[in-house]
Parts: structure tokens; sequence; C-alpha cells
């Protein structure tokens, strides 16, 4: 996409922006559309009605993110997979999009593997399934990936190995955090569904037996994802348009209390949708909307200009919202793979001292950069800098209600004033 705007010389960055969001969105509502159908097939078109009203799908469904596309593969492979009941089936098509979901991110077969392993018991002609559908596929796919990987690498690369040897073998994902192994199953798992969570519960007992497998991928990949230490939400979200399926099973059982059910359900996840979208954590979005700005405005690139962005590192989007050839660089934060002891990156440096480390980092004036963004928590820690480096706060962008350690509640940015030109906003 990035490409094809720049051949019609049309990549400005409000494109660069919103086309890939746009195309991951087309993609996700396809998606949608699938469930709708299989659950028409299976059941009817009321309970069909209520798998598409979970606030964590409409608060991830645009975002290009893998666990997105996973979560979109998924979903219209279900629409492919022999379920009983379901007028869609087609092996071929629903192997090629796990094989494909597998290439663009490998903990897509997750979920999977319960699903695969039923189909293969169920199958009469065994050997054949696997002879000519499933390795045909499998090979033609990772062919391809290997393929593209030569191309770009240079050299002959297995990424999906160096994926489970980093995640899973050395278990390095933990250096980007790490919580209990009930995580999911107390936290987790409930506040993905949100106000669905008591639907769901409801659905799993109501429910014919015929989607208790996918029940079984529900808690099996709950399971799986317990057992590494790193832990998203986002890492659970192939799994919610399962439990969708409960939720919409439970809600056309209701009788008495539909009404009132589907008000409290419309206004929580409208309300969630709508905060955690428009309003939580946007400030870090919008500075480098203002960084671009003043690019574009005063031509910076003209000049000397430069932005440090002192933040926990990767806390903003970078020359994608630019998209200026503006000198900029962040606090990095690469994981140790030399398997030192004691190992600290720059950012964490940065934290243990941030007034003694920018003394040391911009001991020349010349080095100084333009613009420097920072959480407003940090901000009375390196006053002394800020004053003594003729620096002047010229913004500030909100960004959440709910600050927590390094994350501020405001992002501030300093611009530095040549002396006789300072001036208070």
């Amino acid at each position: 996409m990035y490409k094809i705007l720049h051949l019609l010389g049309n990549d400005s960055v409000q494109l660069l922006i919103w086309i890939p969001r746009l195309a991951q969105a087309l993609l996700s509502a396809i998606a949608d559309l699938r469930l709708y159908s299989l659950m028409k097939q299976l059941e009817n078109q009321q309970i069909a009605r209520w798998v598409l009203c979970s606030w964590f799908t409409w608060y991830c469904c645009t975002r290009t993110l893998t666990n997105t596309m996973e979560t979109v593969l998924t979903v219209i492979a279900l629409f492919y997979y022999p379920l009983e009941g379901s007028k869609s089936m087609n092996s071929v098509k629903y192997s090629s999009l796990v094989a494909l979901a597998f290439i663009i991110r490998p903990t897509a077969v997750i979920p999977w593997i319960p699903l695969l392993f039923r189909h293969f018991w169920q199958a009469q002609r065994k050997l054949d399934l696997i002879l000519h559908q499933f390795l045909p596929v499998g090979f033609v796919t990772l062919s391809w990936s290997l393929i593209i990987d030569r191309i770009f690498f240079g050299e002959w690369t297995l990424v999906q190995y160096n994926f489970l040897k980093f995640n899973v073998l050395q278990n390095l994902g933990t250096f980007y955090g790490s919580h209990p192994w009930h995580w999911y199953f107390s936290q987790g798992f409930p506040a993905v569904l949100g106000t669905h969570l008591p639907f769901f519960i409801h659905g799993c007992f109501l429910a014919p037996k015929r989607y208790r497998i996918l029940l079984v991928t529900v808690l099996w990949t709950l399971l799986v994802y317990s057992m590494l230490s790193h832990k998203e939400f986002r890492f659970i979200y192939p799994v919610l348009p399962f439990c969708m399926v409960f939720c919409g099973y439970s809600l056309n059982h209701l009788k008495m209390w539909k009404k009132p059910a589907l008000s409290v359900l419309f206004l929580s996840n409208m309300l969630l949708a709508l905060y955690t979208g428009l309003v939580h954590q946007r400030g870090t979005l919008d500075v480098m909307t203002h960084i671009q700005e003043l690019g574009y405005n005063n031509n910076l690139n003209k000049s000397a200009a430069s932005v440090f962005v002192m933040m926990p590192c990767h806390s903003t989007p970078f020359y994608s919202h630019v998209h200026h050839p503006l000198p900029m660089r962040f606090l990095q934060c690469p994981p140790d793979l030399t398997g030192k002891s004691q190992y600290l990156d720059e950012a964490d440096v940065f934290y243990q001292n941030p007034l003694s480390w920018l003394y040391k980092e911009f001991h020349n004036n010349s080095t100084l950069p333009t613009y420097l963004i920072i959480f407003n928590v940090l901000e009375e820690e390196i006053s002394a800098f800020l004053i003594s480096r003729n620096y002047e706060r010229t913004a500030t962008f909100f960004h959440t209600h709910l600050p927590e350690g390094r994350t501020g509640s405001h992002i501030y940015i300093y611009e530095r004033k040549l002396k006789g030109k300072l001036y208070r906003r």
C-alpha cells in the first residue's frame, strides 16, 4: 500500500496513517460477515446478530497488529471448517487460511490444534486428508514463506523457528513484562469479555454439544498462553469470536430480562469502545501529529532541528506518522540476545537516574535536541537540566486518566530556545 501511494505521488502522511487502518477495517468486516453467515447456517439470524457486539473487537479490529490479522484469518477459516450443520465446509480453504495465519504469526496454530485434531479424528479417509490436503497446503505455504524471507534476509531463515526460540525456548518475552500463571483467567479473559462474561458462562451451559469443540479451543488457548510468562490482552483476541458464539446463544434464550440485558451490553460496550478508542492513551498519537505539523509548517529539515522522545520505548509512533526527514530518536530497549547477567537497556539506564544520564549524554550543547518529548511524571526530576539548557514547555497533550509508573497523565513538548529568544506560552 505504501509503495502504491508512492508511485501515485499521493504518499501524504494522512494517507500513510489511514489507508492501512481502512484496509484492516475492511478485512475485519469480511471476517465479521463470515462469522455472522456461519451462525445463520448453524442456528438462525437472531443468534447471529448477537455475536458481533464486543467492545474489544471494536477496539482491535482496525489496528494493524499481527494479532488482528491472525483473528481475521481464524474467523474466516472457521467459516470453512467442518462444523456440524455448516454448509460451507472446505478443507483446503480452511487449512490454507490457517497456514497463512501461522506464517504471519506462528501462535495462530495454538487455537487450531484441538480443531485440527478433531477434524482428523472424525475424518473417514485420514490418510487422504493428510496426503492430499494438509501436507500440500503446508508445503506450499512454508515454501512461499522461506523464499520471501530468503529474498529479504539474504540468507535462508526459518522465522517461525526463531519466533519459537525467542518466545518459548529462551523465554525472552519476559523482558517486556511478566504476569502470574493465572493472569488470563483472573484478569485478561474477564477484561476482554467485559460485560459479556456472565452471558458467556450462561451460554456454555445452554449451547448444543456441537459447540463443545469451540469451548475446548478457548480453554486450551488460555491454558497454553498461561504457561508463557509474557502476557497481553491482544494475545487472546483470536478466541474472542468463539466466545461470542456462546454469548449470542445465551442472549437469544433470555426471556424476561432480554431487553434490560441488551441495553446494559450495548451501553457498556459502546462506552468502553469509545473511551478506549478515542480517549484513553491518545496523547502519544496527538504529540506525533504536532511534531509532523511542526515539520511541514516550519520546514524543520532545512534547519538543525531534531526530536528526542524520552519516554518508555515504543511509546509513540515514529516516521509513519511524521513522514518528514526530521532527525528523531527514542530511548532504546532491545532485548538481550547474548545472555548477559544484570542486563540493562538504554531506557532502564536512563530511568535509573534521568538527570545524570542527560548531563552525560548531552555534555556538548551542539548535540542538544531541539525538541524533547516527555511524560509529565518526569518533568520535576529533570527540571534542572531543562532550565540550564534553555528549554521551554511549548505544548501539552492529554494522554490518560490512569497514569502508571513511567507513564504520566499528560505529555509535554519542550523546545530549546536560543538565548535572548526565550518566551513563555
